[in-house]
Protein backbone atom coordinates (compact mmCIF):
# COMPACT_ATOMS: atom_id res chain seq x y z
CA UNK A 1 0.00 0.00 0.00
CA UNK A 2 2.83 2.41 0.89
CA UNK A 3 4.54 1.69 -2.44
CA UNK A 4 1.30 2.43 -4.25
CA UNK A 5 0.99 5.78 -2.45
CA UNK A 6 4.60 6.68 -3.28
CA UNK A 7 4.05 5.71 -6.91
CA UNK A 8 0.82 7.73 -7.13
CA UNK A 9 2.43 10.76 -5.49
CA UNK A 10 5.46 10.51 -7.80
CA UNK A 11 3.28 10.31 -10.89
CA UNK A 12 1.21 13.27 -9.72
CA UNK A 13 4.39 15.29 -9.14
CA UNK A 14 5.76 14.38 -12.56
CA UNK A 15 2.44 15.31 -14.17
CA UNK A 16 2.39 18.65 -12.32
CA UNK A 17 5.97 19.45 -13.32
CA UNK A 18 5.30 18.45 -16.92
CA UNK A 19 2.19 20.62 -17.04
CA UNK A 20 4.14 23.54 -15.55
CA UNK A 21 6.95 23.10 -18.08
CA UNK A 22 4.44 23.07 -20.94
CA UNK A 23 2.67 26.11 -19.49
CA UNK A 24 5.90 28.12 -19.31
CA UNK A 25 6.51 27.51 -23.01
CA UNK A 26 3.08 28.70 -24.12
CA UNK A 27 3.01 32.28 -25.39
CA UNK A 28 -0.48 32.98 -26.81
CA UNK A 29 -0.72 36.34 -28.56
CA UNK A 30 -3.50 38.54 -27.21
CA UNK A 31 -5.57 41.15 -29.02
CA UNK A 32 -3.62 44.30 -29.80
CA UNK A 33 -4.95 47.76 -30.50
CA UNK A 34 -2.71 50.79 -30.10
CA UNK A 35 -3.04 54.49 -30.86
CA UNK A 36 -0.51 55.34 -33.57
CA UNK A 37 -1.29 59.07 -33.67
CA UNK A 38 1.26 61.70 -32.76
CA UNK A 39 0.89 65.49 -32.71
CA UNK A 40 3.48 68.14 -33.54
CA UNK A 41 3.73 70.16 -30.32
CA UNK A 42 6.84 72.28 -31.00
CA UNK A 43 8.37 73.32 -34.35
CA UNK A 44 10.94 76.09 -34.02
CA UNK A 45 13.12 77.73 -36.61
CA UNK A 46 13.20 77.41 -40.39
CA UNK A 47 14.31 74.44 -42.48
CA UNK A 48 17.88 74.85 -43.70
CA UNK A 49 20.84 72.73 -44.66
CA UNK A 50 22.01 72.23 -41.06
CA UNK A 51 19.55 69.52 -40.04
CA UNK A 52 17.25 69.41 -37.04
CA UNK A 53 16.88 67.96 -33.57
CA UNK A 54 13.64 66.00 -33.25
CA UNK A 55 12.34 64.65 -29.95
CA UNK A 56 9.75 61.88 -30.11
CA UNK A 57 7.71 61.63 -26.92
CA UNK A 58 5.92 58.29 -27.37
CA UNK A 59 2.92 57.05 -25.45
CA UNK A 60 3.61 53.40 -24.64
CA UNK A 61 1.97 50.57 -22.71
CA UNK A 62 2.97 46.98 -21.81
CA UNK A 63 1.17 45.48 -24.82
CA UNK A 64 3.34 47.60 -27.13
CA UNK A 65 6.23 45.45 -25.93
CA UNK A 66 4.57 42.08 -26.50
CA UNK A 67 6.97 41.69 -29.42
CA UNK A 68 9.70 43.83 -31.03
CA UNK A 69 7.54 43.88 -34.15
CA UNK A 70 4.71 45.60 -32.28
CA UNK A 71 7.03 48.24 -30.84
CA UNK A 72 8.54 48.76 -34.29
CA UNK A 73 5.08 49.29 -35.74
CA UNK A 74 4.29 52.05 -33.27
CA UNK A 75 7.62 53.87 -33.43
CA UNK A 76 7.75 53.54 -37.21
CA UNK A 77 4.26 55.08 -37.39
CA UNK A 78 5.53 58.06 -35.38
CA UNK A 79 8.55 58.45 -37.65
CA UNK A 80 6.44 58.14 -40.78
CA UNK A 81 4.20 60.95 -39.57
CA UNK A 82 7.29 63.06 -38.87
CA UNK A 83 8.47 62.32 -42.41
CA UNK A 84 5.07 63.31 -43.81
CA UNK A 85 5.41 66.65 -42.01
CA UNK A 86 8.80 67.24 -43.65
CA UNK A 87 10.74 66.78 -40.40
CA UNK A 88 13.13 64.03 -41.52
CA UNK A 89 16.24 64.50 -43.63
CA UNK A 90 19.77 63.11 -43.83
CA UNK A 91 20.92 65.43 -41.01
CA UNK A 92 18.01 64.79 -38.62
CA UNK A 93 18.83 63.61 -35.10
CA UNK A 94 15.89 61.79 -33.49
CA UNK A 95 15.84 61.44 -29.70
CA UNK A 96 13.75 58.87 -27.77
CA UNK A 97 13.11 58.78 -23.98
CA UNK A 98 14.81 57.04 -21.10
CA UNK A 99 14.05 53.32 -20.58
CA UNK A 100 12.31 52.96 -23.94
CA UNK A 101 14.58 49.95 -24.47
CA UNK A 102 14.47 48.61 -20.91
CA UNK A 103 10.88 47.39 -21.26
CA UNK A 104 12.03 44.91 -23.90
CA UNK A 105 12.46 42.71 -20.82
CA UNK A 106 8.73 41.86 -21.05
CA UNK A 107 8.77 41.00 -24.76
CA UNK A 108 7.37 37.60 -25.72
CA UNK A 109 5.67 36.89 -22.40
CA UNK A 110 2.33 35.39 -21.38
CA UNK A 111 -0.91 37.36 -21.55
CA UNK A 112 -1.22 37.24 -17.75
CA UNK A 113 1.82 39.50 -17.47
CA UNK A 114 0.37 42.22 -19.72
CA UNK A 115 -2.99 42.01 -17.94
CA UNK A 116 -1.50 42.35 -14.43
CA UNK A 117 -2.79 45.15 -12.21
CA UNK A 118 0.57 46.18 -10.73
CA UNK A 119 4.22 46.17 -11.71
CA UNK A 120 4.98 43.79 -8.85
CA UNK A 121 2.40 41.31 -10.10
CA UNK A 122 3.76 41.59 -13.65
CA UNK A 123 7.29 40.85 -12.43
CA UNK A 124 6.01 37.82 -10.53
CA UNK A 125 4.52 36.52 -13.78
CA UNK A 126 7.84 37.20 -15.52
CA UNK A 127 9.67 35.06 -12.95
CA UNK A 128 7.25 32.12 -12.82
CA UNK A 129 6.99 32.04 -16.62
CA UNK A 130 10.79 31.75 -16.96
CA UNK A 131 11.83 29.72 -13.89
CA UNK A 132 15.26 28.49 -14.97
CA UNK A 133 16.51 31.77 -16.52
CA UNK A 134 15.23 33.64 -13.47
CA UNK A 135 16.96 31.32 -11.01
CA UNK A 136 20.22 31.53 -12.94
CA UNK A 137 19.99 35.32 -12.96
CA UNK A 138 19.13 35.44 -9.25
CA UNK A 139 22.22 33.40 -8.36
CA UNK A 140 24.54 35.95 -10.02
CA UNK A 141 22.46 39.06 -9.21
CA UNK A 142 24.29 42.03 -7.71
CA UNK A 143 23.38 45.01 -5.56
CA UNK A 144 20.88 45.39 -2.76
CA UNK A 145 17.77 44.74 -4.88
CA UNK A 146 18.60 41.28 -6.16
CA UNK A 147 15.09 40.53 -7.40
CA UNK A 148 15.01 43.63 -9.61
CA UNK A 149 18.52 42.82 -10.84
CA UNK A 150 17.45 39.27 -11.73
CA UNK A 151 14.33 40.44 -13.58
CA UNK A 152 16.50 42.62 -15.84
CA UNK A 153 19.49 40.30 -16.12
CA UNK A 154 17.57 37.12 -17.03
CA UNK A 155 16.79 38.28 -20.58
CA UNK A 156 19.67 40.71 -21.09
CA UNK A 157 21.18 38.94 -24.10
CA UNK A 158 17.88 38.94 -25.99
CA UNK A 159 17.20 42.54 -24.90
CA UNK A 160 20.54 43.73 -26.31
CA UNK A 161 19.88 41.92 -29.59
CA UNK A 162 16.33 43.28 -29.93
CA UNK A 163 17.43 46.80 -28.93
CA UNK A 164 20.05 46.95 -31.68
CA UNK A 165 17.85 45.33 -34.32
CA UNK A 166 14.86 47.52 -33.51
CA UNK A 167 16.43 50.93 -33.06
CA UNK A 168 19.31 50.42 -35.48
CA UNK A 169 16.72 49.19 -37.97
CA UNK A 170 14.58 52.31 -37.49
CA UNK A 171 17.61 54.58 -38.01
CA UNK A 172 18.44 52.80 -41.27
CA UNK A 173 14.82 52.57 -42.44
CA UNK A 174 14.22 56.31 -42.00
CA UNK A 175 17.81 57.40 -42.75
CA UNK A 176 18.27 59.39 -39.54
CA UNK A 177 20.66 59.50 -36.62
CA UNK A 178 18.80 57.98 -33.67
CA UNK A 179 19.46 58.42 -29.94
CA UNK A 180 17.78 55.21 -28.77
CA UNK A 181 16.61 56.39 -25.34
CA UNK A 182 18.13 54.02 -22.82
CA UNK A 183 18.21 50.36 -21.80
CA UNK A 184 19.43 48.63 -18.63
CA UNK A 185 22.02 45.94 -19.38
CA UNK A 186 24.97 44.29 -17.60
CA UNK A 187 28.23 46.00 -18.65
CA UNK A 188 27.10 46.91 -22.19
CA UNK A 189 29.72 47.61 -24.87
CA UNK A 190 29.99 47.71 -28.64
CA UNK A 191 32.42 45.28 -30.23
CA UNK A 192 32.84 45.20 -34.00
CA UNK A 193 29.54 46.96 -34.51
CA UNK A 194 27.51 44.71 -32.21
CA UNK A 195 26.02 45.61 -28.82
CA UNK A 196 27.21 43.02 -26.31
CA UNK A 197 26.71 42.40 -22.60
CA UNK A 198 29.04 41.35 -19.81
CA UNK A 199 28.48 39.56 -16.52
CA UNK A 200 29.00 42.48 -14.14
CA UNK A 201 26.80 45.24 -12.77
CA UNK A 202 23.73 46.67 -14.51
CA UNK A 203 24.00 50.10 -16.13
CA UNK A 204 21.34 52.37 -17.58
CA UNK A 205 22.86 53.15 -20.98
CA UNK A 206 22.07 54.96 -24.21
CA UNK A 207 23.34 54.18 -27.69
CA UNK A 208 23.35 56.35 -30.81
CA UNK A 209 22.70 54.69 -34.17
CA UNK A 210 23.78 56.16 -37.49
CA UNK A 211 21.92 56.26 -40.80
CA UNK A 212 23.52 52.92 -41.70
CA UNK A 213 21.86 51.33 -38.65
CA UNK A 214 25.19 50.77 -36.86
CA UNK A 215 26.16 52.09 -33.41
CA UNK A 216 28.18 55.29 -33.24
CA UNK A 217 30.74 54.99 -30.44
CA UNK A 218 30.22 53.21 -27.14
CA UNK A 219 27.10 53.23 -24.93
CA UNK A 220 26.80 56.27 -22.68
CA UNK A 221 26.18 54.96 -19.16
CA UNK A 222 24.15 56.97 -16.67
CA UNK A 223 26.47 58.64 -14.19
CA UNK A 224 24.03 59.26 -11.33
CA UNK A 225 21.01 56.92 -11.23
CA UNK A 226 17.93 57.89 -9.24
CA UNK A 227 18.06 56.74 -5.61
CA UNK A 228 15.06 54.48 -6.27
CA UNK A 229 17.19 52.57 -8.79
CA UNK A 230 20.51 52.53 -6.98
CA UNK A 231 19.78 49.10 -5.48
CA UNK A 232 20.14 47.44 -8.89
CA UNK A 233 21.52 50.02 -11.35
CA UNK A 234 25.15 50.99 -10.77
CA UNK A 235 26.41 54.58 -11.14
CA UNK A 236 29.04 55.15 -13.84
CA UNK A 237 30.32 58.42 -12.38
CA UNK A 238 33.92 57.65 -13.34
CA UNK A 239 33.07 57.10 -17.00
CA UNK A 240 33.73 59.77 -19.61
CA UNK A 241 30.84 61.74 -21.06
CA UNK A 242 30.80 60.70 -24.70
CA UNK A 243 30.49 63.05 -27.66
CA UNK A 244 29.88 61.58 -31.13
CA UNK A 245 30.03 63.06 -34.61
CA UNK A 246 26.74 63.24 -36.52
CA UNK A 247 25.77 64.88 -39.84
CA UNK A 248 24.23 67.74 -37.83
CA UNK A 249 27.22 68.29 -35.53
CA UNK A 250 28.86 66.90 -32.42
CA UNK A 251 26.33 65.35 -30.06
CA UNK A 252 26.46 64.59 -26.34
CA UNK A 253 23.95 62.43 -24.42
CA UNK A 254 23.05 62.92 -20.75
CA UNK A 255 20.63 60.37 -19.31
CA UNK A 256 17.91 61.63 -16.97
CA UNK A 257 19.07 63.76 -14.07
CA UNK A 258 22.68 63.56 -15.32
CA UNK A 259 21.50 66.72 -17.10
CA UNK A 260 21.27 68.49 -13.72
CA UNK A 261 25.04 68.59 -13.14
CA UNK A 262 26.95 71.64 -14.43
CA UNK A 263 30.20 69.68 -14.52
CA UNK A 264 28.74 67.37 -17.18
CA UNK A 265 28.18 70.36 -19.47
CA UNK A 266 31.75 71.51 -18.90
CA UNK A 267 32.94 68.06 -19.94
CA UNK A 268 30.76 68.24 -23.07
CA UNK A 269 32.06 71.74 -23.88
CA UNK A 270 35.64 70.49 -23.64
CA UNK A 271 34.82 67.99 -26.39
CA UNK A 272 33.11 70.53 -28.60
CA UNK A 273 29.53 69.30 -28.16
CA UNK A 274 27.15 71.39 -30.26
CA UNK A 275 23.96 69.46 -29.46
CA UNK A 276 22.74 67.72 -26.30
CA UNK A 277 20.14 64.95 -26.06
CA UNK A 278 18.53 64.13 -22.71
CA UNK A 279 16.45 60.92 -22.62
CA UNK A 280 14.42 61.26 -19.40
CA UNK A 281 11.62 59.78 -17.30
CA UNK A 282 9.36 61.03 -14.50
CA UNK A 283 7.10 58.50 -12.75
CA UNK A 284 3.95 59.11 -10.74
CA UNK A 285 0.57 60.79 -11.38
CA UNK A 286 0.94 64.54 -11.06
CA UNK A 287 4.64 64.32 -10.15
CA UNK A 288 5.55 66.93 -12.78
CA UNK A 289 3.52 69.53 -10.91
CA UNK A 290 4.41 68.44 -7.38
CA UNK A 291 7.23 70.03 -5.33
CA UNK A 292 10.71 69.09 -6.48
CA UNK A 293 12.31 66.58 -4.08
CA UNK A 294 15.90 67.59 -4.70
CA UNK A 295 18.79 65.65 -6.17
CA UNK A 296 17.89 61.98 -6.29
CA UNK A 297 21.28 60.55 -5.37
CA UNK A 298 23.99 61.23 -2.84
CA UNK A 299 25.72 64.00 -4.79
CA UNK A 300 24.47 67.60 -4.98
CA UNK A 301 26.65 70.05 -6.96
CA UNK A 302 28.15 72.75 -4.77
CA UNK A 303 27.16 75.55 -7.20
CA UNK A 304 23.45 74.64 -7.08
CA UNK A 305 21.52 76.70 -4.55
CA UNK A 306 18.07 75.42 -5.43
CA UNK A 307 16.39 73.79 -2.42
CA UNK A 308 13.85 70.93 -2.44
CA UNK A 309 10.30 72.27 -2.53
CA UNK A 310 11.20 75.69 -3.96
CA UNK A 311 9.89 74.76 -7.39
CA UNK A 312 7.75 72.07 -8.96
CA UNK A 313 9.41 69.00 -10.48
CA UNK A 314 8.83 70.37 -13.99
CA UNK A 315 10.19 73.81 -13.14
CA UNK A 316 13.29 72.21 -11.63
CA UNK A 317 13.93 70.24 -14.82
CA UNK A 318 13.77 73.47 -16.81
CA UNK A 319 16.03 75.29 -14.34
CA UNK A 320 18.65 72.57 -13.93
CA UNK A 321 18.88 71.26 -17.50
CA UNK A 322 21.46 73.63 -18.94
CA UNK A 323 21.42 72.71 -22.64
CA UNK A 324 22.12 75.75 -24.82
CA UNK A 325 22.45 78.11 -21.84
CA UNK A 326 25.69 80.02 -22.17
CA UNK A 327 28.05 80.18 -20.44
CA UNK A 328 26.98 77.01 -18.62
CA UNK A 329 26.70 75.14 -21.92
CA UNK A 330 28.09 76.08 -25.32
CA UNK A 331 25.65 73.84 -27.19
CA UNK A 332 23.46 75.45 -29.83
CA UNK A 333 20.40 73.33 -29.03
CA UNK A 334 19.21 70.56 -26.75
CA UNK A 335 16.14 68.39 -26.26
CA UNK A 336 14.84 66.61 -23.17
CA UNK A 337 12.43 63.81 -24.08
CA UNK A 338 10.18 62.04 -21.58
CA UNK A 339 8.30 58.77 -21.88
CA UNK A 340 4.51 58.96 -21.78
CA UNK A 341 2.15 56.11 -20.99
CA UNK A 342 1.43 53.67 -18.18
CA UNK A 343 3.16 50.44 -17.20
CA UNK A 344 0.69 48.74 -14.90
CA UNK A 345 0.37 51.02 -11.84
CA UNK A 346 3.31 53.21 -12.90
CA UNK A 347 2.30 56.30 -14.92
CA UNK A 348 4.86 58.49 -16.70
CA UNK A 349 4.13 62.22 -16.47
CA UNK A 350 7.13 64.19 -17.77
CA UNK A 351 6.67 66.94 -20.37
CA UNK A 352 9.35 67.20 -23.05
CA UNK A 353 11.05 70.47 -23.96
CA UNK A 354 13.57 71.94 -26.38
CA UNK A 355 16.27 74.43 -25.40
CA UNK A 356 17.93 77.03 -27.60
CA UNK A 357 20.08 80.08 -26.73
CA UNK A 358 16.99 82.28 -27.00
CA UNK A 359 14.27 80.30 -25.25
CA UNK A 360 12.90 77.01 -23.95
CA UNK A 361 9.98 75.52 -25.86
CA UNK A 362 7.84 72.99 -24.01
CA UNK A 363 4.95 70.62 -24.58
CA UNK A 364 2.27 71.26 -21.96
CA UNK A 365 -0.21 68.53 -22.91
CA UNK A 366 -1.11 66.08 -20.17
CA UNK A 367 -1.36 62.98 -22.35
CA UNK A 368 -0.59 61.67 -25.81
CA UNK A 369 2.42 61.26 -28.09
CA UNK A 370 4.22 64.41 -29.23
CA UNK A 371 6.86 65.58 -31.70
CA UNK A 372 9.18 68.44 -30.68
CA UNK A 373 11.41 69.85 -33.40
CA UNK A 374 14.03 72.57 -33.70
CA UNK A 375 15.77 73.46 -36.95
CA UNK A 376 19.51 74.05 -36.56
Amino acid sequence: MRKLLYFTASMALIAALTSYAIWTRERPVGHYLSDLRINLAVDQGQPADHGNLLGIQPELFPTDYQSPERLHRKLAAYLQQARDKGLLNEKTIVVLPEHVGTWLMVSGEKNELYQAATLKEAMNWLAVSNPLPFLRALIVAKGDSRLQDAHLRMKAKAMARDYQQLFGGLAKEFQVTLVAGSIVLPEPSVNQGTLQIGSGALYNSSLVFGRDGLPIGQPQRQLYPDFTERGFISPAKDQAVNVVDTPAGRLGVLIGSDSWYPDNYRRLDEQGAQLVAVPALVIGPGTWDKPWRGYKNEMTPSEISLKPGELSEGEAWHRLTLTARAPSSQATAGVSVFLRGQFWDQRSTGQSFISSPEQTYADDAARGARLLNIWL
